[in-house]
């Protein structure tokens, strides 16, 4: 222990001898404090200060507000049931892939639905469950001529929120699946244990902090989602789309800052429970992999149903994605079939200022892509490879962005810069500007870059550093020469996703975009909200296509100038 406490004193005392790193360092708290820390702050201080005192008020008109207790009641009834059927379905899928032999084109299929939701708006669904199964839907009204139906509410919700997050479960538990040593499961069936008894015994035991987890997960997700409960919850509120109707409706902002603080609250309990208690108990329940090879599931009564129930699924997500350029094709949907046009994506362009939305969003992600990598890597070097006083507090404020909603960080944005710093003036021009869009994109995205290159940078040697510390290079030569292109793949993945991120976001944005800037998903929004449905698939497909050729690219980019490619080569 006295060896370990001496080398951190010994690597805290380079650390601050060395101005380039000391610069970053205090760079990077300053970025993290006014751009994380004090919009939440500015939030809390709007909701308990009044007049100069600290007062309960703002909380108590909107507690009296009959819509917002049953917005909270909603939110929650929401989250909670596609948390658990998010989990489960995520869990079904996990389990075949994993335990069950299947052909390459079933495999094949899990993929794409694993990465469909990464390259589509997130409300991409909503658009097809209305056109599908609404009033004037393809299914409803037109095969199976229903007229009274109604897709929007309760029901709408849950079922596109958990087609939208299953697939992040999926991936969670099929990792933690392939961690579990077969043997144990084996020593059982050896016993005279069923298959069933094996699962529910020993495998659904060492799987509960891991179905916690991506519970837990699925729920924050689910009540900071904004932008399908505003598509397809009708007159069914949640507190995302109650805060934002606060705002832009009723035009009160104290208000829609104490709603915001509830909202936060919730977010940020669950996320404690989920990054500081479940994470490490999965972690501690299953350490290190699988020591040898599965024997998976051949026997024909269990892998044909297991196989066509998930390829179903499977099949009918896909088909719910596609649905939207094909809903782009038609002259009215819900009224005329035929013949297929493409006027509404010509009248993207010509008539409803595409060009201007496509340019603007993708300069603005383009932009704030590369600054959210860079960032997210250096922040993964201090907390992986440095020992000073403020790592703790780097690491916590760059998480704490996952745990906000959008929503939430748009109205902390709102209050917090509109009239300056403090409501001092001072930053008031960042209000409105394109690159108060750039922060949010950063800050929306920093967490899941950090957390990927945290995992990369854990697996270098530190002797590889010290070397070339030992040559005479400084922090930043070390950085930019050594660390960096050893996590290239991680750099390059963490580019990509931030684009994406970045260009399909909306919950923030579309509290703090205005007129000068026309962003892709906002357009989407107000077409839909409007009814035109053709139009808003036009734009939704080209926005699919635009990031599915990005992360095509960046595969392709790693595959043959990836850090993998090298290594494989030298070996």
């Amino acid at each position: 222990m006295a060896k370990s406490s001496q080398g951190a004193e010994l690597d805290r005392k380079k650390l601050m001898a060395d101005p380039v790193m000391v610069t970053t360092i205090v760079l990077l708290i300053a970025f993290l404090t006014l751009f994380i820390l004090y919009p939440l702050a500015i939030l809390l201080v709007d909701s308990f200060v009044s007049g100069g005192q600290i007062t309960l008020n703002t909380f108590k008109r909107i507690m009296a507000m009959p819509n917002f207790i049953k917005a909270i009641t909603n939110t929650l009834k929401v989250g909670f049931l596609v948390g658990i059927l998010s989990t489960v379905v995520g869990l079904l899928f996990a389990y075949v892939e994993v335990y069950v032999r299947l052909r390459k084109v079933i495999g094949g299929l899990f993929q794409v639905v694993s990465m469909l939701p990464v390259v589509s708006p997130p409300f991409v669904l909503s658009l097809s469950m209305i056109m599908l199964f609404g009033k004037a839907g393809l299914i409803t009204r037109f095969l199976l001529g229903i007229y009274d139906n109604n897709v929007y509410g309760f029901w709408g919700i849950v079922i596109v929120q958990t087609l939208t997050f299953f697939p992040v479960c999926y991936m969670m538990l099929k990792g933690l699946l392939k961690n579990i040593d077969p043997s144990l499961e084996e020593a059982a069936r050896d016993m005279g244990a069923t298959r069933m008894k094996v699962f529910t015994s020993v495998t659904l035991p060492l799987l509960l902090p891991g179905l916690g987890n991506a519970f837990l997960v699925t729920f924050i997700e689910s009540i900071a989602d904004f932008a399908n409960p505003m598509i397809i919850g009708g007159s069914y509120d949640t507190l995302a789309t109650t805060i934002y109707l606060q705002i832009t409706g009723a035009y009160d902002k104290e208000g829609a800052a104490a709603m915001a603080v509830v909202l936060l609250c919730i977010t940020l309990l669950m996320f404690a429970v989920q990054k500081y208690y479940l994470e490490a108990k999965t972690a501690a329940t299953l350490t290190g992999k699988a020591s040898r090879a599965r024997m998976l599931i051949e026997d024909k009564s269990v892998t044909i149903p297991l196989t066509i129930l998930c390829s179903l699924a499977a099949v009918f997500v896909i088909g719910m994605y596609i649905c939207v350029p094909i809903g782009a094709l038609f002259p009215t949907w819900g009224y005329k079939f035929t013949p297929l046009t493409f006027k509404w994506f010509g009248q993207v362009f010509s008539k409803y200022h595409g060009l201007q939305a496509f340019r603007d969003s993708f300069v603005l992600s383009l932009i704030s892509a590369p600054i959210t990598a860079l960032l997210s890597m250096i922040i993964s070097y201090l907390v992986v490879k440095r020992q000073f006083k403020a790592k703790g507090f780097i690491e916590a404020v760059s998480m704490l962005a996952m745990a906000v909603p959008g929503t939430v960080l748009g109205v902390g944005y709102i209050r917090g810069f509109s009239g300056g710093l403090f409501h001092t003036g001072i930053m008031s021009g960042l209000y409105g500007s394109g690159l108060i869009l750039i922060i949010v994109f950063v800050v929306r995205s920093l967490p899941t870059g950090t957390r990927s290159g945290i995992s990369a940078l854990r697996q270098i040697d530190k002797s590889i550093e010290e070397s070339a510390y030992d040559m005479g290079a400084d922090s930043f030569r070390v950085f930019m020469t050594v660390t960096l292109p050893l996590i290239k793949d991680s750099f390059l993945s963490g580019l990509v996703t931030a684009f994406v991120r970045s260009i399909t976001a909306i919950s923030a944005i579309i509290l703090l975009v205005t007129p000068q800037y026309l962003l892709i998903t906002v357009q989407i929004n107000e077409f839909a909200e409007k009814g035109a449905y053709s139009i808003a698939c036009a734009f939704a497909s080209i926005l699919i296509l635009i990031t599915y050729s990005a992360v095509l690219l960046m595969n392709i980019v790693m595959k043959y100038f990836g850090t993998s490619r090298k290594i494989k080569e030298e070996a």
